[in-house]
């Protein structure tokens, strides 16, 4: 199946607002918005599929208006189901000056013989804030299919004014690589990654107050580097999913948007 998203976000006063969408199967976008005076857009992604299956085709592009403020959900843990060959998805985001963009999407599930590729391109304009974020599971940890996925391959590129500023590279393929050798996941079966953007922010006060916090949460182990630009990346390894994204929501909430207004996640 090849499917399609288009969402189209601009400014209504103060207020950002679903200017367009455009969904094909199994995709729906829903206005979760609770306060209609909120000046962020909260949209969820839903859809009518139990997962990704071999062959599907995601594309996606997300176009965020100058000064806007949309923060995307979505509706639960993405499966990617057992195949014979591979699916795959694009993404493309692109911010208009002072717009701020927000995803944190569930955690991936990859089931056995399952092969998964994905690409993003974010553009990002002057002033822009952008938090992005990942969860890869190990897979169905119960049902015994511990990293018995074929192939998951995701790139992320962040381009600031048309330049490159960031390239993450995500690639698992168990039956070549061994996940718990040294310098890979070392005995951890989750991954999360948390990347986070924005001119004139104390990225060094961040830091500091974030590793802190995760400093308190029992077995998992991070790191936080600073980004080329003004920024930070957060990589996190643990061995349970809702902790990870746990973590991830409660990052989110700490990082400002504007100068007196934080990110309140509710997903």
């Amino acid at each position: 199946m090849r499917s399609q998203l288009h969402i189209q976000a601009a400014l209504r006063g103060d207020i950002t607002y679903l200017e367009k969408a455009y969904c094909t199967q199994p995709f729906k976008i829903a206005d979760i918005t609770e306060d209609k005076n909120d000046e962020t857009l909260r949209l969820m992604l839903m859809s009518s599929s139990p997962g990704i299956l071999d062959g599907d085709e995601y594309d996606w592009k997300i176009n965020i208006g100058e000064d806007c403020t949309l923060q995307l959900q979505t509706q639960s843990f993405q499966r990617l189901f057992s195949m014979k060959k591979t699916a795959s998805q694009t993404i493309e985001v692109r911010q208009g000056n002072g717009s701020s963009f927000c995803f944190l999407p569930h955690p991936v599930v990859p089931h056995e013989a399952s092969s998964f590729s994905s690409k993003s391109k974010i553009f990002l304009s002057d002033g822009c804030s952008l938090v992005w974020g990942e969860v890869l599971t190990c897979g169905r940890k119960l049902n015994g299919e511990v990293f018995k996925f074929s192939k998951y391959h995701t790139t992320t590129e962040i381009f600031i004014n048309n330049k490159l500023a960031i390239k993450e590279n995500l690639l698992i393929n168990p039956s070549i690589i061994n996940v718990k050798a040294i310098g890979q996941l070392e005995g951890y079966t989750h991954q999360a990654t948390f990347i986070f953007l924005k001119e004139k922010v104390p990225v060094n006060d961040l830091i500091k107050d974030i590793s802190n916090y995760l400093s308190t949460e029992n077995e998992i182990i991070f790191g936080i580097s600073a980004a080329p630009v003004n920024g930070f990346i957060v990589r996190l390894l643990g061995c349970k999913a809702e902790q990870l994204y746990a973590c991830l929501k409660l990052i989110a909430e700490k990082i400002p948007v504007s100068a007196n207004k934080k990110i309140e996640y509710a997903g």
